[in-house]
């Protein structure tokens, strides 16, 4: 049921009085800055949709803890998902399996996978609600524990903090990393750690927006702010900065309208990119 605008900053207020909201809208937040940050690296690189193939490799992973019965998915989920990450960043240099097709087969080989293990093992009697909720997101964003707040905080700062250490390096490798391979660097280490960082983006991202929708968060505060900015800080920092604020509106409309949490947050990117595209071509960019 819609509410008028004149309720709306009641009920958010109402909303935000409850523990579980501030835990989804901290959760929502430090995911989509993670997802940022890698995002503007995997745009330049011409790897958007990573998030794609890596998303559907933990919706099989997925659909492997859920025949076992496993209540704790993440320690089969994330595994998997690191090693579906590695193989597709070191395909790039396979002549005969190039990172776009490696990264098509691999998410289509788990999708399948995964989906024919959940119909044929799976002992829930709503088979479609499970796919649907993990493909699209869930509402289990709303029942977070503490300790769940707490392990998304962890990963994330994880992910901010190597971010920002490793900033000139991801730079280097970003650009131009044949000169950064000739010049010392060892830019196998620092692509596994990206390999690995966005691992752990995808399996956090999957429970705020659902697999399928999980690049989005990647690919469009990326985009957004390419629209305005050309350096690749400025890009960096505008991406963070677009990315949090459309998470944390998305997620109050997603509250106060009864819209899907995911679909709203990628709608609120839309929104933010169509704005920016307008604003670059009256600058004349």
């Amino acid at each position: 049921m819609l509410i008028s605008t004149s309720n709306f900053f009641a009920n958010l207020s109402y909303y935000l009085s409850f523990p579980f909201v501030r835990y989804a809208l901290i959760v929502s937040t430090l995911i989509a800055l993670c997802a940022s940050l890698l995002g503007v690296t995997l745009v330049l690189k011409r790897y958007s949709f990573i998030g794609d193939g890596l998303s559907h490799v933990a919706f099989g992973a997925i659909a492997i803890a859920s025949v076992f019965n496993l209540t704790n998915n993440v320690w089969i989920v994330l595994p998997i998902t690191i090693v579906a990450a590695v193989f597709i960043l070191r395909s790039s240099r396979n002549t005969k399996v190039r990172g776009d097709a490696a990264i098509a087969m691999t998410s289509v080989s788990a999708l399948a996978l995964g989906y024919l293990l959940i119909n044929v093992f799976s002992t829930s009697a709503n088979v479609s609600g499970d796919v649907c909720s993990t493909l699209f997101g869930s509402t289990s964003l709303l029942t977070l524990t503490k300790g769940d707040v707490i392990f998304t905080v962890v990963l994330s700062s994880v992910v901010i903090i190597t971010f920002v250490i490793m900033y000139n390096r991801i730079f280097a490798i970003t650009f131009d990393e044949n000169f950064a391979k000739a010049s010392g660097m060892k830019t196998e280490r620092y692509n596994l750690l990206i390999a690995i960082i966005i691992a752990l983006i995808i399996v956090l991202g999957m429970k705020l927006v659902g697999s399928l929708l999980i690049s989005a968060l990647i690919v469009f505060p990326t985009l957004s702010a390419m629209r305005l900015i050309d350096n690749f800080k400025g890009v960096v920092i505008c991406s963070g900065v677009t990315s949090v604020v459309c998470a944390f509106v998305g997620m109050i409309l997603s509250m106060c309208f009864e819209t899907p949490t995911g679909a709203t947050i990628v709608a609120a990117n839309l929104v933010v990119y169509l704005g920016f595209t307008i604003v670059s071509r009256i600058r004349g960019r």
